[in-house]
């Protein structure tokens, strides 16, 4: 199952609280632990999880971490269909950039359509954790890939969201209702 899960990690955010750390980069290229990136925690997570699709949202000032993924997490092999792949804002919604997380999402569901995915799990980039995606875990938060309008998308967002840990739904009220 998890190699039909296709994994979308949010990267693109201000990073406003870490100033000074993120006035020339991204929350989750920051550096941490010398040569290692935030983003290195979920990536990581991800790996040692079986978890080998990955597409990183990214959106402000992305140069360094689209760099570092390129450099550092190149260990991915294309032929078996693994990759770790970093998607710059596609407008393809509208002139505007991601208005918060659903819409990030919603963005991108031309590519998530076109992955063939059966799953996908939605994770932060920016968060200091470990953990394995346990089939369980991957099960709870996952959607099926296929929703046309986004009204339908947001409902079923919003029923993914009601799983996660309150400060996740704390964020992403901020987010999404200011």
């Amino acid at each position: 199952m998890l190699e039909n899960t296709l994994t979308v990690i949010l990267a693109g955010g201000h990073g406003s609280r870490l100033q000074p750390l993120t006035s020339e980069r991204a929350k989750p290229a920051v550096p941490f632990g010398g040569k290692y990136r935030i983003i290195d925690f979920t990536l990581a997570n991800c790996m040692h999880s079986g978890l080998r699709r990955v597409l990183v949202l990214t959106q402000y000032k992305s140069h360094s971490l689209q760099k570092h993924l390129r450099d550092g997490w190149s260990l991915f092999n294309p032929e078996l269909g693994e990759y770790i792949t970093s998607v710059p804002p596609q407008m393809r919604t509208g002139e505007s950039w991601y208005g918060g997380t659903a819409d990030a999402v919603y963005q991108n569901l031309y590519m998530l359509k076109r992955s063939g995915a059966e799953q996908v799990l939605i994770l932060s980039g920016d968060h200091i954790y470990q953990r394995t995606f346990l089939r369980r875990f991957v099960n709870a938060i996952s959607l099926k890939v296929g929703y046309k309008d986004e009204n339908a998308f947001r409902k079923v967002f919003s029923k993914i969201i009601g799983l996660m840990p309150t400060e996740f739904k704390r964020r992403f009220a901020a987010q999404n209702h200011s």
